[in-house]
């Protein structure tokens, strides 16, 4: 199976659908010094779970320029939910910050500054929903205190869990590790059912029995 055809294929039908996309959000967003942000479809798909799931409460670890958190915001607005979202980079956070009022969901989005590690744990709401997109090193740190935070029937989503077994660029190799270890976590763990879906650079996503 060629999956860089597949992909190709599936961006081609989508080009001149979305709203909101990748290449065009990056290019209008002012700053340029940010980690990735999630592929399309990996946008498509959250936004999906969002209309299907309709969580009223969102936990979103690792802003970046806040591209995953306005793409669930737009599916949120429509019946009044929220997003929570965490950002290291105090200057990442103030250009997502940014779009996000200029996208419309600021209203939405609750934007936290400061390390994960020190955030989550302190957090005292449930979660109907969490992804997370942030240092792959914190997967594995994180992963029992987001299971807490879902509520059951919650759904937490990673990216990049394919790291391991995909065409990486040698600069983020280091982080193979981290998320081996995490996979491991996640499959081993008996508070959740999960898969590893192959969009983007691998989603995970586990439903809290």
């Amino acid at each position: 199976m060629d999956l860089e055809r597949i992909s190709n294929y599936i961006e081609n039908l989508y080009k001149d659908k979305e709203e909101l996309n990748r290449k065009k959000f990056q290019d209008e967003t002012e700053l340029k010094d940010f980690v990735p942000v999630v592929d399309d479809d990996v946008a498509r798909f959250l936004k999906l779970i969002v209309a299907i799931g309709s969580p009223k409460e969102i936990l979103e670890i690792g802003t970046s320029i806040g591209y995953s958190a306005i793409s669930m915001a737009q599916m949120v607005k429509k019946y009044k939910g929220h997003i929570t979202t965490i950002e290291f980079d105090e200057t990442v956070a103030k250009q997502a910050k940014e779009n996000f009022i200029k996208s419309g969901v600021d209203d939405q989005i609750d934007l936290k500054i400061g390390d994960a590690r020190g955030i989550v744990p302190n957090l005292n709401k449930k979660y109907d929903l969490i992804f997370q997109d942030v240092d792959k090193r914190l997967y594995p740190i994180l992963f029992d205190d987001c299971i807490k935070l879902l509520k059951p029937g919650g759904i937490f989503v990673a990216d990049d869990t394919l790291f391991p077994v995909i065409d990486l660029d040698p600069k983020w190799r280091y982080l193979i590790p981290s998320i081996e270890e995490f996979n491991e976590l996640v499959i081993n763990d008996s508070r959740i059912e999960s898969t590893i879906l192959s969009i983007g650079d691998g989603v995970t996503i586990a439903l809290k029995k």
